[in-house]
């Protein structure tokens, strides 16, 4: 039987040619997953979104799905490398406007990175859901009318790729983290839901399933509804593409 299978696997590759290597950076766009144990022996599920130039990380215990961290910031490819710029990071704050660069590798739907065991599976590649992108929220509805928020140190970012969305709140300018929450979404006629799946506030919000009005409206993403406490919401969410152009 083994023999067998060898033989099959080499007329796959006399036929297709080994599998190569993609360092494109439209293959990492989407998605990756990774689960993988700690040293303390506790499995550990993390989720990678890159997506509008962005990329956010997070991982959380699959035991009691506490929170356990999160790092993002904008991202390049130089050739087999990722460079990434952080502008949060709570494991390490003072990474907060600096750049790390680590070589990758893309072999079908596997992302490995040299020196580190853990294999990254493809969850997405950017399609599925209306809103694959990087946003920052810039505006909100009070009284009827819609208020703009400035683009300040301190932001709020919604990041989606094709099924998976994280939202983080932290400041630039002084590596502060005020807090994060993410899962998978849903855009089906008009409406957005997620499913949380991790949150850094309040663990019992894990499990939870959160619908929304949404439309798009100049490119920008207007949500309502119910916040996760049960309050009214309408925010404006704009693509961080159109606000650095500005």
């Amino acid at each position: 039987m083994k023999t067998l299978t060898a033989l099959f696997a080499l007329v796959l590759v006399s036929l297709y040619g080994p599998i190569e290597a993609d360092y494109s950076p439209e293959a990492l766009k989407g998605a990756w997953e990774t689960t993988f144990k700690n040293d303390d022996g506790r499995e550990v599920h993390a989720v990678a979104i890159l997506s509008g130039g962005y990329v956010s990380s997070a991982a959380h215990y699959t035991d009691d799905n506490s929170f356990i961290y999160t790092t993002g910031g904008s991202w390049k490819v130089e050739g087999n490398t990722i460079v990434q710029t952080y502008e949060f990071n709570t494991q390490d704050s003072e990474m907060v406007g600096k750049s790390e660069t680590y070589e990758y590798k893309i072999e079908g739907n596997k992302l490995t990175f040299k020196g580190d065991e853990r294999v990254w599976t493809r969850v997405d590649n950017g399609t599925g859901g209306d809103l694959a992108n990087a946003f920052l929220i810039t505006g909100r509805q009070q009284n009827g009318e819609i208020v703009n928020r400035p683009i300040r140190a301190r932001k709020t970012m919604k990041i989606l790729s094709g099924t998976r969305f994280q939202w983080i709140a932290y400041n630039v300018d002084t590596g502060e983290f005020s807090g994060t929450g993410g899962g998978t979404y849903t855009t089906v006629n008009g409406k957005y839901t997620e499913n949380i799946e991790f949150f850094s506030r309040d663990v019992n919000r894990v499990g939870a399933s959160l619908e929304f009005d949404y439309k798009v409206v100049d490119k920008a993403w207007h949500h309502s509804g119910l916040s996760s406490t049960g309050s009214p919401i309408y925010e404006v969410w704009t693509p961080r593409e159109i606000i650095e152009k500005n």
